[in-house]
């Protein structure tokens, strides 16, 4: 590369970071709570690139929290196990030992690659689930999905002191119940709940489409909770998207101010949503 080249490479960087300062005072202290779907975890690029973002936040003054899924991981394993699983309405039908290969899943080995992605990045991390210190006490969802929880009482305490000491919370999104129970949670319902118990400043839902599409196939950059309604009525939001905007709508109307789904394929999605102008999805506003 010529030296002019090179120069002009490095003016445009510090060109960007000078007019992210806006931004990046706008977010200090902020908590972003940033669901991490199963699919955007399917190579270490990908989730290098998403740790270095998360670490980077981090060092920005903002207090990132990871609730993540797994549900291709969990898939493989109880295929391994020939351990059969069925679906009703989207959500999966977990028996008692469906509950154990998922919090294996969960809370183990995905839990623990995306702790130490975030600190090859030079982050300090560590894996909870919501058994963890009552972080997330639920509910059974329906006696017909069997061990399926709904977030019924939430504690961030733990969370809030993690703050303090800088410390990155990554949360598996699994659920304690009253009575000792083990239950499986929505990613997305989980991601929500903790937003909504930290009053956070933004809930981020990665997803793997470029956000909510209107009738024309564009995507919407900005929403509100009656429009998203209107769209759904009309079957425009439809499938996967519903859980994904009734998590957003819930959250808003929770007090989380903003809720964002997101292409989590695009690189540095998180940091171009949060530090510019432009944002990176459909932003979800009471």
């Amino acid at each position: 590369m010529k030296t002019q080249d090179m120069n002009r490479d490095w003016t445009n960087t510090a060109e960007t970071l000078s007019r992210a300062v806006p931004y990046l005072q706008r977010y200090d202290d902020a908590i972003v709570v940033i669901k991490l779907g199963g699919h955007a975890m399917g190579s270490d690029e990908a989730m290098d690139e998403f740790a270095r973002d998360v670490v980077l936040l981090r060092l920005c003054g903002v207090n990132p929290v990871v609730v993540h899924g797994g549900g291709p991981q969990i898939n493989a394993l109880l295929k391994q196990l020939e351990i059969k699983s069925d679906f009703v309405n989207g959500k999966r039908v977990t028996d008692k030992a469906t509950v154990d290969v998922v919090e294996m899943v969960l809370s183990g080995s995905v839990n623990k690659s995306i702790v130490q992605a975030i600190q090859r990045q030079g982050g300090k991390a560590v894996g909870l689930s919501g058994k963890d210190a009552n972080l997330m006490v639920c509910d059974q969802t329906d006696p017909a999905l069997g061990l399926v929880g709904t977030p019924a009482d939430m504690d961030p305490s733990l969370l809030k002191l993690l703050f303090e000491k800088e410390i990155i919370p990554v949360i598996a999104p699994i659920g304690a119940g009253r009575n000792g129970e083990t239950y499986n949670v929505n990613g997305d319902t989980a991601a929500g709940a903790y937003a909504k118990a930290l009053k956070a400043d933004r809930l981020l839902l990665l997803t793997d489409v470029a956000g909510v599409k209107n009738a024309e196939g564009d995507v919407v950059t900005e929403l509100t909770a009656a429009e998203i309604r209107q769209m759904t009525a009309d079957g425009v939001i439809a499938g996967g998207m519903i859980p994904k905007t009734e998590t957003a709508l819930d959250a808003v109307e929770g007090g989380v101010r903003a809720a964002v789904i997101i292409d989590g394929r695009a690189p540095n999605a998180c940091l171009l949503e949060l530090f510019t102008e432009h944002g990176a999805g459909s932003m979800i506003r009471r």
